[in-house]
């Protein structure tokens, strides 16, 4: 019979098992697909964004409305002297009043306030895109390094094996007769700067996993799956796309925000108005009263009070216009040399593949074929095998430096843009 801490306990181990499940960094390996998933739902700056968005939205509901009646309280034309000093109920013109008093604003005014509180949740809705563009793509970026970082401290189990084939190699020559002693040092040294070449890559490694669990937490510690991405880099389309690019977008909601804090400072020219209506009450042989009045504002004097806040309005969309205006030229500049970086690295990873690399690995063959036969000196073999090493590091280094600055222009000129 299973007792009822059985069960407690099973259900528990069940529950874990499922949290661990829905856990890339703890059950399964991390692709870059799940790593922009979990920076998505994960990223507090778009958490922020989002309540950021929300507390605008909620704003905007008041922004219309008239402001808060009030509520009027007060003694009128109480008696400090004479014989009826001190009384409320003696003098006929001593008057215990309650009222109400409601100020209208003008209706430009209140008609400007909703497009300021409506231009201001469109700029946070548009600023929140931005903050989930550049989640996207610092995380794959991140993503990108740590998996270029991967490949290369994988490469070296190779380097260490053709390490050890050599010190073989010597050996079997210096027991032939072949070669000098000295030679017997020279794969230990090489298995030493590989060791220190290894070492400063781990240290990169967790350079690159830090900036990982910034946008996905502990999931950044997973081993990573799948391989480099391939972006679709559309480069013909990639300048028309360049206006509709989120930072851009952000200025129109902006600029709706500014042009609307024109048209309301212009409203602060036309008078806004109040109305008031109170009841006084009066000693019970004099007859109770009621007052109505109301009060209009008088902005005579717009020189000094109206016209600099219109001024001062026209100054910030002038000054969006130009924000504007600048940030697209620094995208077009950077649009230009990213395209131009990206078919250069694109260039250099063909070279690399098709040419670079099956030529460092033919002279370090062949070199060492030479050297068997005693006719090539160790030297050569160790000169040909660094160039090797350096080919296939270098190799990693340029897919990666190509997916990266493919992600760049994905996710700001292609993504972000259709």
């Amino acid at each position: 019979m299973i007792s009822s801490r059985d069960h407690r306990w099973r259900r528990l181990a069940l529950a874990t098992a499922v949290s661990l499940l829905a856990l890339p960094s703890l059950a399964a390996s991390l692709s870059l697909e799940d790593a922009l998933n979990l920076a998505e739902r994960q990223a507090p700056s778009l958490a922020a964004q989002s309540a950021r968005l929300a507390a605008a939205s909620h704003l905007a509901v008041s922004a219309g409305e008239l402001p808060d009646p009030k509520l009027l309280l007060g003694v009128q034309n109480f008696p400090i002297g004479g014989p009826e000093r001190g009384s409320l109920d003696d003098d006929f013109m001593t008057m215990q009043m309650v009222g109400v008093m409601q100020e209208v604003p003008n209706r430009a005014k209140r008609r400007a306030r909703v497009e300021v509180a409506q231009a201001a949740v469109d700029r946070a809705e548009a600023e929140r895109q931005v903050e989930a563009l550049k989640v996207r793509r610092d995380t794959a970026l991140a993503w990108i390094a740590t998996y270029s970082v991967e490949r290369k401290l994988q490469l070296f189990s190779t380097l260490y094996q053709e390490n050890r084939l050599l010190h073989d190699a010597v050996r079997a020559q210096l027991g032939a007769g072949l070669g000098q002693a000295a030679d017997s040092i020279a794969p230990r040294q090489e298995a030493a700067q590989l060791a220190e070449q290894e070492d400063q890559l781990m240290q990169s490694r967790e350079v690159a996993r830090a900036a990982l669990r910034r946008w996905i937490g502990e999931a950044g510690n997973a081993p990573l799956a799948g391989g480099l991405p391939d972006w679709p880099i559309a480069a013909a389309r990639y300048p028309h796309n360049l206006r509709r690019h989120p930072e851009l977008a952000a200025y129109t909601p902006m600029q709706q925000e500014a042009a609307a804090g024109v048209r309301q400072a212009l409203a602060d020219k036309r008078p806004d108005w109040s109305w008031e209506l109170d009841y006084q009450r009066r000693g019970r042989e004099f007859g109770d009263m009621l007052s109505v009045q109301f009060s209009i504002d008088l902005p005579i004097f717009p020189g000094s009070r109206q016209d600099p806040k219109i001024a001062a309005q026209y100054a910030q969309v002038a000054r969006l216009e130009a924000e504007r205006e600048a940030l697209e030229r620094e995208y077009a500049q950077a649009q230009h040399s990213d395209l131009g970086e990206y078919a250069r690295l694109s260039r250099a990873v063909r070279r690399s593949e098709e040419l670079l690399l099956p030529l460092a690995e033919e002279k370090v063959t062949l070199s060492l074929a030479g050297y068997r036969a005693g006719n090539g000196a160790l030297a050569d073999v160790l000169v040909a095998r660094r160039e090797l090493i350096d080919a296939r590091l270098r190799q990693i280094d340029l897919q990666g430096q190509r997916a990266q600055v493919g992600t760049a222009l994905y996710f700001t000129y292609g993504e972000s843009a259709q």
